[in-house]
């Protein structure tokens, strides 16, 4: 999920007056993130490797549909689908199979989302401010891992039940939100780097979703990448290293013409779609 526009307005303004400080505060700012970015790196947990996961390769045919998942006769001629962990059925992801097609599963693991089957098993003290404009989503503080941590699980294990190939990570950068929490980047590490460590538990690829300034950090961890609107927002080049590695980067443009981004998606070798913001059936491929 994307910030919203007037919220990004809001922290460039904010970037401004902090750029007006005294100097002592500018080489502080300058000094510190480094510093607290080289100790969270330091504290991550070892990566758990998964020899046995699907490893999706640079150039994949895919179709994200999270609103009402398509019957088996409404499947596309792609090799991957992404659908929501709850409500697509196992027998689904079984004639995906049978077609040759790899199936990812979707979760939210950064909000509350108040129609889920396990939402009551959220307490109240890891709930924090309304995501935006998503009705019925709240974020989550993800610093209690020991509370959403088991709930986290059982949604992974959901997902490998079911006989998914992999597994997208939505908001997983909550630090850069206003959530009503006081979280840091070092939070987002370690709670993105335990997220991707379950899935390959299971032995299902970790995908991961936006979180862009952290990849660096995060790129060992997670097998591929599925961003939104970089190239609305001028920020695709922070998902150069996915391709570099050899992982894949799936995208998305809500607003953008086709032509406008298309083109370029396609000489970074990225999957791109230009697709609805409801992410509904409707899709146009850049390749």
């Amino acid at each position: 999920m994307r910030l919203r526009a007037s919220l990004r307005a809001g922290l460039a303004a904010i970037a401004v007056i902090a750029a007006m400080a005294a100097p002592a505060a500018r080489t502080a700012a300058a000094t510190t993130p480094t510093a607290h970015a080289r100790t969270a790196a330091a504290a991550l947990p070892r990566r758990i490797p998964c020899p046995g996961c699907w490893h999706p390769p640079l150039r994949v045919s895919w179709q994200w549909q999270l609103q009402d998942p398509p019957t088996v006769a409404q499947l596309l001629d792609v090799k991957m689908y992404d659908v929501d962990a709850f409500d697509t059925p196992r027998s689904l992801v079984r004639a995906m199979h049978r077609r040759g097609m790899r199936a990812v599963c979707y979760i939210s693991a950064g909000t509350w989302e108040k129609w889920r089957p396990d939402a009551k098993r959220f307490p109240a003290s890891v709930k924090g401010l309304k995501d935006g404009g998503w009705p019925g989503e709240r974020w989550l503080d993800i610093r209690r891992v020991h509370v959403l941590g088991p709930i986290m699980r059982a949604r992974i294990r959901l997902c490998a039940r079911k006989g998914f190939d992999g597994i997208e990570f939505d908001n997983v950068d909550a630090y850069t939100n206003p959530t009503g929490f006081d979280l840091r980047p070092a939070d987002q590490l370690r709670y993105d780097t335990f997220l991707a460590n379950q899935a390959h538990r299971w032995g299902l690829s970790a995908f991961l979703k936006n979180d862009l300034d952290q990849i660096p950090t995060l790129l060992p961890y997670f097998d591929a990448a599925l961003n939104e609107q970089c190239f609305q927002y001028d920020e695709c080049g922070k998902l150069r290293r996915f391709v570099e590695a050899g992982k894949p980067v799936f995208g998305v443009e809500y607003s953008l013409p086709i032509a406008s981004f298309c083109p370029a998606a396609n000489a970074r070798n990225f999957n791109f779609l230009k697709k609805h913001l409801a992410l509904g059936p409707w899709r146009r491929a850049c390749r």
